[in-house]
């Protein structure tokens, strides 16, 4: 068991379903709706998301002793994501709460494919400026699982500089905003220790044709990378090590909500609790498998004594 602080955002999700009018088209759109008239709809569905609340989850659901660091407000959906992490024996003690805006919404128009568009309204769940790193004393995690912080490139600077003082390791998954710093980016990479990105999102920091080639070239800068390529499957380079890891199982996707938040929070549930870089790619792609087949991002969350099956592997080198 380690103990693992997640850093991130924590929003109330909203989803409304609706089979014939969220369909899409040939050019990957919702169908139209039109201006002025009324949409009858199957489901609204209430559900708590964001990167640190998901990662939250599946810390705690496998026998970690999982805390959550982020910003909501004092309101009903603020009580809404205090109650579900409560439920689920997560320590809520270092969530900061923000005056005179509401906890962050998304509201998810979920279409029949398991394709979403989502509308965000974050409200107090960016206020990332109102962390104290200090409280990492008090917590003194074995590791940090930190998400997009909105491009506050500076919070996270303090919050590594934090970490490195107490030995604590960092797995980080930034977002676009913290992408569009890349040298800041880059200065913070001697703090971390596994960087998870996906194919987009490592292009936009290095050059590279493929996963492999992407994966190698940031390894220079990271222990572990590794890059996630949808239903390609997924690279990952520690050391002089390459693995490429399928699909766990072709399922019928409800949600891709939350898939990579299970992919990358899976892979440091089973790492930190002594599997090896192999084991940890197959519990993270089954983590994200389950995920999807489920309606919100937390559900389908497995644990430790989930019985895995043989997936597509190839160590490269």
């Amino acid at each position: 068991m380690a103990r693992i602080l997640s850093i991130g955002a924590a929003l109330q999700d909203v989803y409304l379903i609706d089979h014939d009018d969220f369909g899409t088209n040939k050019r990957g759109f919702l169908n139209q709706l039109e201006l002025g008239t009324k949409v009858d709809i199957d489901e609204v569905f209430f559900t708590v998301g964001g990167g640190a609340t998901n990662a939250a989850t599946t810390f705690a659901r496998n026998e970690h002793e999982s805390i959550f660091m982020g910003c909501i407000a004092n309101d009903p959906a603020g009580a809404a994501i205090i109650d579900a992490l409560d439920r689920e024996g997560i320590d809520t003690s270092y969530t900061n709460y923000i005056d005179k805006v509401h906890t962050g919404y998304s509201v998810l128009l979920l279409s029949p494919t398991g394709e979403r568009t989502i509308l965000t309204c974050r409200g107090a769940s960016a206020k990332f400026d109102s962390l104290n790193p200090k409280d990492l004393r008090n917590i003194y995690p074995d590791w940090l699982y930190v998400t997009t912080l909105r491009g506050d490139m500076d919070m996270l600077d303090r919050l590594f500089t934090e970490a490195n003082r107490l030995k604590a390791k960092i797995m980080f998954n930034p977002g676009n905003l913290e992408l569009q710093h890349p040298r800041k980016l880059f200065g913070l990479l001697s703090d971390v220790e596994v960087l998870l990105l996906n194919k987009a999102e490592a292009k936009q920091l290095i050059d590279g044709k493929n996963l492999t080639e992407l994966a190698t070239r940031l390894s220079s800068y990271v222990p572990t990378v590794i890059i996630t390529d949808g239903n390609q499957g997924a690279v990952a380079a520690s050391g002089n090590t390459i693995i490429r890891v399928g699909v766990y199982e072709d399922v019928r996707v409800k949600d891709s909500t939350g898939a990579g938040d299970a992919f990358g929070s899976g892979f440091l549930a089973a790492f930190a609790d002594g599997q090896d870089l192999q084991q940890s790619l197959v519990f993270a792609s089954a983590n994200s498998t389950s995920v999807v087949q489920h309606i919100g991002s937390k559900a389908g969350i497995i644990t430790k004594h989930q019985k895995l099956h043989i997936m597509p592997i190839q160590e490269i080198r």
